[in-house]
């Protein structure tokens, strides 16, 4: 059932939802872009600015991931907190990524969390109501208003 040589058991789903978005197959709000890495606002926001980093290549875990593309969404990941931050002013930024579904890894594409922290603080992993892609892209906007500048992914 992986797609890797390791032990992971990896989560099916075709087509792959993130895949399709940064196709344009599907709607979705696309935040910035490279060859590289992609950064979306999740229509499920479980902290405040929820954004999703992951490269714009199709694999299912960190354990596939390339030099190149971990450099790129690790410099993403800093801009998309400072971005959270400059827009939202939150008290606390948290950033997650799960591989494999024995850690609730639910799309088979390495992709990162970052979310700003709720009032009373952390994250929520309930189960969360479903943003339109109307109101994603006004979170979009709003990050992109004060976010700082980008070398390693460009505004879409």
């Amino acid at each position: 059932m992986s797609d890797t040589d390791s032990s992971l058991d990896i989560p099916t789903q075709e087509p792959c939802a993130f895949c399709d978005y940064l196709s344009g197959a599907r709607p979705f709000t696309i935040l910035c872009r490279s060859d590289l890495v992609a950064v979306l606002v999740t229509r499920e926001q479980r902290g405040i600015g929820h954004l999703l980093v992951l490269p714009v290549r199709h694999y299912p875990t960190l354990l596939e991931s390339e030099s190149a593309e971990r450099h790129a969404m690790i410099d993403t990941l800093a801009w998309a907190a400072s971005a959270i931050d400059a827009a939202f002013e939150r008290p606390g930024i948290a950033v997650w990524q799960n591989n494999g579904t024995a850690a609730h890894q639910a799309i088979p594409h390495l992709h990162f969390h970052v979310a700003g922290t709720l009032p009373g603080g952390g994250t929520n992993f309930d189960d969360v109501p479903e943003l339109t892609v109307e109101q994603t892209d006004r979170i979009a906007a709003k990050i992109m208003a004060t976010a700082p500048e980008n070398d390693s992914c460009n505004p879409s």
